[in-house]
């Protein structure tokens, strides 16, 4: 074979190796940023691309993907004049490659130069207390500031965090003890709502108990009463019912008096001293005492 046509078969494979190489395939979740002759010319995203050789250059190969970045702690002051350590996490994600390539020199320093920066300006006008209870607005406030001025930079920052926030040891101290001094009175506190709780349950109990005690009192009494009310009433039912036999049995003058004297002489059995007795009945006694003694000597008689 001839000089020429190797030589020519050189070229063609060479030629063909430079276009093979030429033949891009951008991923997804990627963009290519192309320059042509130095200027900015293009940008590709996902699929088959091929850039003209010694002419085009990809110059800069960009992840569309969020991405974390951990920024080591900042020394921060506080409105109190507090030195504190906090470091921050911060989401973000590009969305315009061209500005993400050309827009600043270092991104990810600028970021996180910005963080420090804005952290220090928020912190510097909050309190130590305040600091650390206040993460949510501290955190609002930082994405708020980085979104505005990343902007230009093709890049749109999602979420920023506070990952630690360390006060000095003796700060850390002094937060320990006041900490351990709070679940003292807590518990002190519940102890005491406890005792009194206890104390009213005891009070309402016996209190409690004195009512029931005293309705039963009460109706023990008014069973003592009706049971009284009763037997008086059964009584007097008794006698009434004595008085209508007596009244059906229509009985002489001479009966009446007799049970008079009957009633008298009970009377008499009492611890009456005096006794008044009515004439008509002192006749009937005299008679029963004639009657007695007849019976006496007719007895003695008959012996």
């Amino acid at each position: 074979m001839p000089i020429g046509g190797i030589i020519l078969i050189a070229l063609a494979i060479i030629v063909i190796i430079i276009l093979i190489t030429n033949i891009n395939v951008v991923p997804q979740a990627h963009s290519y940023v192309l320059e042509r002759l130095g200027a900015y010319h293009s940008t590709w995203t996902t699929g088959l691309h091929f850039k003209i050789p010694f002419v085009d250059k990809i110059s800069k190969k960009v992840s569309l993907k969020e991405q974390v970045i951990d920024f080591p702690p900042q020394p921060v002051i506080t409105k109190d004049n507090v030195t504190m350590q906090i470091d921050t996490v911060v989401y973000f994600q590009i969305t315009d490659p061209k500005l993400y390539a050309y827009g600043v020199e270092h991104p990810v320093s600028a970021i996180e130069n910005l963080s420090a920066t804005t952290l220090r300006n928020i912190i510097g006008d909050l309190e130590l207390d305040h600091t650390l209870t206040s993460r949510d607005v501290i955190n609002t406030k930082i994405r708020i500031t980085l979104d505005e001025a990343t902007d230009a930079w093709g890049i749109k920052v999602n979420r920023v965090e506070l990952k630690n926030i360390v006060p000095p040891s003796e700060i850390q101290e002094s937060m320990e003890k006041q900490m351990k001094a709070e679940r003292e009175r807590r518990a002190q506190i519940l102890t005491a709502e406890g005792e009194k709780r206890s104390a009213i349950l005891i009070a309402e109990g016996e209190k409690e108990s004195a009512i029931l005690r005293a309705d039963a009192q009460k109706e023990t009494k008014i069973l003592e009463a009706q049971g009284e009310a009763q037997a008086i009433m059964l009584v007097q039912q008794s006698l009434a019912d004595s008085i209508k036999l007596l009244n059906d049995a229509n009985p002489g003058e001479n009966v009446i008096k007799i049970k008079s004297l009957e009633a008298f002489a009970k009377a008499a059995d009492g611890k009456a001293t005096k006794i008044i007795i009515p004439s008509n009945i002192q006749s009937l006694a005299g008679l029963a005492t004639s009657l007695k003694e007849l019976v006496t000597d007719d007895s003695n008689l008959t012996k």
